[in-house]
C-alpha cells in the first residue's frame, strides 16, 4: 500500500513539474523589451544628475577649455562617440555644423535591424564577415530597445509569399535570423496562412498569395534618438554644440618630431564668431562629408566615400495596419522595399542610387514614382495608390565607403571602417544606425591607442546604459500625464513616447487651453498631437532655428509637409518670444523653413508632378469649374485675389483666418507665383484631384461651397410668395 502511494505521489510530483515547466516556457517573456527598463536600471550606471546647460554655456566651454577628444559630426555615430568617450572619463566635445541628426541620421527607414539580407548572403556564400556583422547588429538591436524603450519598440514585419516553393526557403532564412539573435531575439517569427495574413494586413493583394512569414525587428524615432544620445552625453559632462562648423585642423610637432593634430578652428554659424579649440584627439564622424574633413588633414588623400541616395515617402496611415510592417524582397529591379507604419502614418522606401554629396539632398519625381509603382504591386485593387497621397518625401545620403586600410580601395566596405591617419585623425565611416554604439566603442578604442589618451575607465561603459528619458519610463506613464496635468490622452501618449520621463518637464511648460478639457496643451496643428510646450522645451534641447524644430524636435516636416508649413507661423512666434527674435529674424526663419519644406521635404516635387499633368476634364466638368470660378471672382477681374479668398472663407463661417493661412491657400494653387489664382491654374488643380495626383485642396473645397451657397440664394429668388404659403 505504501509503495503504491509513493508511486502515485512520485507520478503526481513529476506531472506537476512537467506542467509547471510547460507553463513557464509558454508564458515566459519572449524577448519583449517593453519592461526592460526595470532590469536595465539594476545593472546600468546611475543616472547623471547634471542639468542641460544652455547653448551659450556650451559655446563658452568650447571657447575657454581644452579637451581630450573633439568629435566632428553630430549624427548618430558622432553622438555615440561623445557618449562613449565622456562615460570613460575623457574630457569630450562634440561639434556639429548644422543640427544634431540634420543629415542621414534623421532620414533613415526608422528600423533597428540586424539585416535579414546580409544573413542570407552569409549563409549562401559561407561569408563569416557578413555573419559577424549580423550577429553584432542583432546584439545592438536588443541594446537600443532596452536603453531607449520610449523611443524604440519591437515591430512585426510581414514577408508575403507568392510561390509555394518560397515558403520553406524564406521560413528557413527567418528562423536562422532568430537563431543567430539567440537570447537577443525580440520575438519569435511565425508562419501565417493566406487567410490569417489577410486578416492581419487587409490591404495586401491576395489573388496570388499563398501565405506569409512574420518576423520582428525594432523601430525608432531616429532624430529624437540621435538627440537623446547627445543629451545623455551632455548630462555626463560632455560639451556639445550644434551650428558650429570646423574650418581648419591645427597641427604641431610632438616629442618625436611628427606633425600631429593639436586642435580645431571653428566658427559659430549663428553669430559668425571664430576661435580655436585645443585637443589631444580629433574624431571625424561626418558621414557623407567624411572626405571633406580628411582633405583638411591631407589634401592629397584619396576619397573613400561613395554616396548613395535613399528616398522615402510618407503616405496616410490607412495604407498599412497600425502595428504591422511589410517587406517586399523582390522588387522589379532587385531592391528591397519596406512599407512600415510610423507615427500613425505609413513610410515606404527605399531607393538606392549613386548621388553627389550635398547638404540639401532632394527627392526626385522618378524615385517617388518608382516607390509608388512598387507599392501598387502588393496592395489590393481597393487601395488606389495615388500620387496625391504622398504627404512628405525626403532623400538621405548613405555614406558607403571603401576601406583605406586595405590596398584595394575599389571594393566597398560592407561594414564600418575606422582609420587613423599619419597625423592621428581618427575617421569612423560607413556602418548603419543600428550599430552606432558598437562603432563608437571601436572608434574610442582606436583614439585612446593612437593619441595615447588616459581614460578613467579603459573599457566601454555604454552597453546597457540608459539614455535621456528612459530611467523612469513605463508603458503606462502617459496615464499620469493625463491625470496630473489634464492633457488630452493622445497628446500624453505622444509626449511619453517622445520624451520618456522628461515628458513631465515638457508638460509644465504647456499653456492653458481655456477649455473644460483638455486643461493644458494647445496644439500647433489640429491634426497632430504636437503642443506649444514642445517648442519651448525644444529650445532647451538646443533647437536654434525653425528648421531644427519642425524637422527634428517635432517630426512634423517628415510626416506632413503641408501641415508643417501651416504650423510654421505659430512655431516661429513662440520661438521668437523665447529667443528674442526681431521681426527681420522671424521673416528670415520663415523663408528658410519654407524653402526647406519645398525642396528637401518634397513639396515642390509634389507640385511639379501636378503641374505637368494634362487637363483631363470633360466638357461638363470644365463648365462647372468655370462657373465656380466666376462665383468667387465677383468683380469679374479674370482672377481670384487673396481678398476674394478671405471673403469666401468668412462667408463659410471662418472669421479668424490669419494672413499666413490665406497665403497658404493661395500658394497651393498659384503655380506661376504671381499672387493670384487664374482660371487655368484652378482647372489644373481640379484635373490633378480627379487623377489622384492631389488628395485635397482647400481652395477647391471653398469653391464648391461657394457654388452651393450661390445655388441656395438663386433658389430663394425663384420661389414665389404664393408657392411659399403666402406668409401669415
Amino acid at each position: 500500500m505504501a509503495s503504491t502511494l509513493r508511486k502515485v505521489a512520485a507520478t503526481g510530483l513529476s506531472g506537476t513539474l512537467a506542467a509547471g515547466l510547460a507553463t513557464y516556457y509558454f508564458l515566459k517573456d519572449d524577448g519583449d523589451t517593453r519592461w526592460a527598463t526595470v532590469r536595465a536600471q539594476q545593472s546600468a550606471p546611475r543616472r547623471a544628475k547634471r542639468h542641460l546647460p544652455p547653448r551659450d554655456e556650451q559655446i563658452k566651454s568650447l571657447q575657454t577649455e581644452s579637451f581630450d577628444v573633439v568629435i566632428i559630426g553630430g549624427g548618430a555615430t558622432g553622438a555615440g562617440c561623445a557618449l562613449d568617450s565622456v562615460t570613460r572619463g575623457l574630457k569630450t566635445a562634440l561639434i556639429e555644423g548644422d543640427d544634431f541628426a540634420s543629415g542621414t541620421s534623421s532620414r533613415s527607414t526608422k528600423l533597428i535591424h540586424g539585416g535579414v539580407r546580409y544573413l542570407q548572403k552569409a549563409i549562401m556564400h559561407f561569408d563569416v564577415e557578413q555573419y559577424r556583422m549580423v550577429k553584432e547588429a542583432l546584439h545592438e538591436r536588443a541594446n537600443m530597445l532596452n536603453s531607449a524603450p520610449h523611443l524604440a519598440h519591437p515591430l512585426p514585419i510581414m514577408l508575403p509569399v507568392y510561390q509555394w516553393w518560397q515558403v520553406p526557403y524564406y521560413w528557413f532564412g527567418i528562423k536562422m535570423y532568430d537563431l543567430v539573435a539567440g537570447s537577443k531575439t525580440v520575438k519569435s517569427s511565425y508562419l501565417l496562412s493566406k487567410k490569417s495574413a489577410l486578416e492581419l494586413f487587409p490591404m495586401l493583394r491576395g489573388d496570388k498569395l499563398v501565405g506569409a512569414i512574420v518576423y520582428y525587428d525594432g523601430q525608432q524615432d531616429d532624430a529624437r534618438m540621435n538627440l537623446a544620445i547627445a543629451l545623455t552625453a551632455t548630462r555626463h559632462g560632455a560639451t556639445v554644440a550644434n551650428h558650429v562648423s570646423v574650418t581648419e585642423l591645427l597641427k604641431e610637432k610632438n616629442e618625436a618630431g611628427k606633425e600631429v593634430l593639436s586642435g580645431v578652428k571653428v566658427k559659430d554659424e549663428l553669430t559668425g564668431n571664430e576661435w580655436t579649440v585645443p585637443t589631444k584627439c580629433v574624431i571625424n564622424a561626418t558621414g557623407p562629408f567624411t572626405d571633406s574633413i580628411r582633405k583638411m588633414d591631407n589634401p592629397k588623400v584619396k576619397e573613400i566615400c561613395c554616396p548613395s541616395s535613399g528616398v522615402h515617402i510618407v503616405l496616410p496611415g490607412y495604407y498599412s495596419p497600425e502595428q504591422m510592417g511589410l517587406l517586399d524582397p523582390s522588387t522589379s529591379d532587385g531592391r528591397v522595399i519596406f512599407f512600415l507604419p510610423w507615427q500613425k502614418q505609413t513610410i515606404a522606401g527605399t531607393t538606392d542610387l549613386p548621388c553627389q554629396v550635398s547638404h540639401n539632398p532632394k527627392p526626385t519625381e522618378d524615385e517617388i514614382t518608382f516607390i509608388l509603382s512598387e507599392v501598387k504591386n502588393y496592395l489590393n485593387p481597393d487601395v488606389e495608390v495615388r500620387r496625391g497621397d504622398v504627404m512628405s518625401a525626403w532623400s538621405g545620403i548613405r555614406p558607403l565607403v571603401s576601406d583605406p586600410n586595405k590596398a584595394d580601395t575599389q571594393s566597398l566596405a560592407r561594414n564600418h571602417i575606422v582609420h587613423v591617419s599619419d597625423s592621428n585623425l581618427v575617421t569612423i565611416a560607413g556602418g548603419k544606425w543600428t550599430t552606432y554604439r558598437a562603432m563608437a566603442q571601436e572608434t574610442i578604442d582606436a583614439a585612446v591607442k593612437a593619441c595615447n589618451l588616459k581614460p578613467k575607465y579603459e573599457k566601454c561603459q555604454t552597453d546597457g546604459l540608459l539614455i535621456e528619458g528612459a530611467h523612469g519610463w513605463t508603458p503606462t506613464m502617459y496615464i499620469r500625464l493625463v491625470q496630473d496635468f489634464g492633457l488630452e490622452c493622445e497628446v500624453a501618449q505622444h509626449l511619453a513616447k517622445s520624451y520618456g520621463d522628461r515628458a513631465f518637464a515638457v508638460a509644465k511648460l504647456a499653456s492653458l487651453t481655456g477649455k473644460r478639457w483638455p486643461i493644458i496643451g494647445i496644439k500647433i496643428h489640429p491634426e497632430f498631437p504636437y503642443i506649444d510646450a514642445e517648442i519651448r522645451y525644444g529650445i532647451r534641447e538646443y533647437a536654434m532655428t525653425a528648421i531644427d524644430m519642425i524637422a527634428r524636435r517635432l517630426r512634423l516636416a517628415f510626416l506632413n509637409v503641408q501641415a508643417a508649413e501651416e504650423a510654421l507661423p505659430t512655431i516661429i512666434r513662440i520661438m521668437g518670444d523665447e529667443l528674442k527674435w526681431s521681426q527681420a529674424e522671424k521673416d528670415k526663419q520663415l523663408k528658410a523653413a519654407t524653402e526647406f519644406l519645398h525642396n528637401e521635404m518634397g513639396q515642390m516635387v509634389n507640385r511639379a508632378s501636378r503641374d505637368k499633368l494634362p487637363i483631363n476634364l470633360s466638357k461638363e466638368e470644365i463648365q462647372l469649374y468655370i462657373k465656380r470660378f466666376q462665383i468667387i471672382d465677383k468683380d469679374r477681374k479674370g482672377y481670384v485675389s487673396i481678398n476674394d479668398i478671405r471673403r469666401g472663407l468668412k462667408e463659410e463661417g471662418e472669421k479668424d483666418v490669419s494672413k499666413e493661412e490665406l497665403h497658404e491657400i493661395l500658394r497651393e494653387i498659384d503655380t506661376n507665383m504671381n499672387g493670384q489664382v487664374e482660371l487655368d491654374e484652378y482647372l489644373q488643380m481640379m484635373s490633378a484631384i480627379k487623377s489622384g495626383h492631389v488628395a485635397y485642396s482647400r481652395f477647391a473645397k471653398m469653391a464648391e461651397m461657394e457654388e452651393e451657397k450661390h445655388e441656395r440664394e438663386m433658389l430663394k429668388k425663384h420661389i414665389s410668395v404664393e408657392r411659399s404659403g403666402g406668409g401669415l
